[in-house]
């Protein structure tokens, strides 16, 4: 497989340009039955080919690299009340030392500074209690520093659900979008390892032990990055100048032999694959800003210049969506936006359970 270039004449984008109709029903709402029976939508030329999953490994050659994001989704919603008994719900967003974290909530009327809630039944029932201590910075003002009683991450197993996006629906009698026994297993990667990341990697939600033989029989070489992967991922660009967006921060790391892995698979003359728009984030903050780990707010829109990475393995996007802008800036809008519609008069699946598509970088 070879980079193709995809050329758009040079403008300027506004975020209707990145809006499209989609059928209702093409939201997938449950994982195929197996992981690599997905559908793969091959972009990587021009002549657009209709795959399944299992097939990446034969697309790829001896000395490429696949570059993973190995962040561990925790179940970081966690519902409960406040001393006044109003029901309030928490997604933690970032875990902070002293049993302290970073959380969005879902209340009527927001606690006062120092107002203890009672998640889960409180401390004394089983639950954990939360003292607010102050809204955290940051650039949408939706985030609120915390202190609780127990271990985090601890009390997150025990006591929280899976947090899906808001677009999987689950039956009636269920807390809303509350997990399932599939959702626990397969809105999870096979290599997570990383714990912190309140939404899934998406694009690697297709790989699975089989195809990773398959892909180091091949000759194929993995690495990987963590990128935990926070709510605003979901929210919704709200500025017709795409310019005057404000991107939300996640942390990140590269790891050095990562680093060198890369190095490597550049000399030797071998492409380089990112596996989900995470992945990409993370090796173009890096290599934009020389710091192997910290936090990032990079927005990629077309004109953005790649330094890493040659493919992308990418889910299908949400309109309107930075998600859609960054595929754009890497694939060329037109050749996208075509791609997109042959996806939705073709049935394909759409978001974090539905298929996937490979890319290669407009040059």
């Amino acid at each position: 497989m070879s980079s193709s270039a995809f050329p758009s004449a040079p403008r300027a984008f506004t975020l209707s340009d990145f809006d499209f109709e989609l059928p209702p029903e093409l939201i997938a709402q449950h994982p195929v039955a197996e992981r690599s029976g997905s559908r793969l939508l091959d972009g990587s030329s021009p002549t657009v080919v209709n795959r399944i999953f299992h097939e990446l490994p034969g697309l790829l050659k001896s000395g490429d690299l696949l570059v993973f994001n190995d962040t561990k989704v925790v179940k970081a919603r966690i519902f409960g009340e406040k001393a006044s008994g109003g029901k309030l719900e928490l997604l933690i967003e970032r875990v902070l030392p002293g049993h302290e974290v970073v959380a969005h909530m879902k209340v009527s009327k927001k606690p006062l500074l120092g107002g203890k809630m009672f998640m889960a039944g409180g401390a004394r029932n089983g639950g954990f209690d939360a003292v607010l201590l102050g809204r955290w910075p940051d650039a949408n003002g939706q985030l609120f520093h915390l202190k609780l009683s127990d271990e985090p991450h601890v009390l997150m197993e025990k006591h929280g659900v899976v947090p899906l996006p808001p677009y999987i629906e689950r039956p009636a009698g269920t807390a809303d979008h509350a997990d399932t026994q599939e959702d626990a297993e397969r809105y999870q990667t096979v290599f997570a390892r990383a714990p912190g990341a309140v939404a899934a990697p998406t694009a690697a939600l297709h790989f699975d032990e089989g195809v990773l033989a398959a892909l180091a029989a091949q000759g194929v070489q993995t690495a990987s990055v963590t990128l935990h992967v926070g709510a605003g991922t979901f929210q919704p660009v709200k500025t017709e100048n795409i310019a005057d967006h404000t991107m939300h921060r996640e942390w990140y790391e590269v790891p050095e032999a990562t680093q060198q892995a890369i190095a490597a698979c550049k000399a030797r003359g071998g492409q380089v694959l990112a596996v989900g728009t995470t992945t990409v984030r993370t090796l173009e903050s890096w290599a934009k800003s020389g710091q192997a780990s910290g936090d990032t707010q990079i927005f990629i829109t077309p004109g953005f210049e790649f330094k890493v990475v040659d493919h992308l393995i990418t889910n299908f996007h949400l309109p309107k969506s930075t998600l859609m802008m960054l595929v754009s800036a890497f694939a060329g809008y037109e050749h996208i936006m075509g791609l997109y519609r042959h996806a939705i008069a073709n049935q394909y699946r759409f978001f974090s359970y539905g298929d996937a598509m490979l890319l290669s970088r407009t040059d």
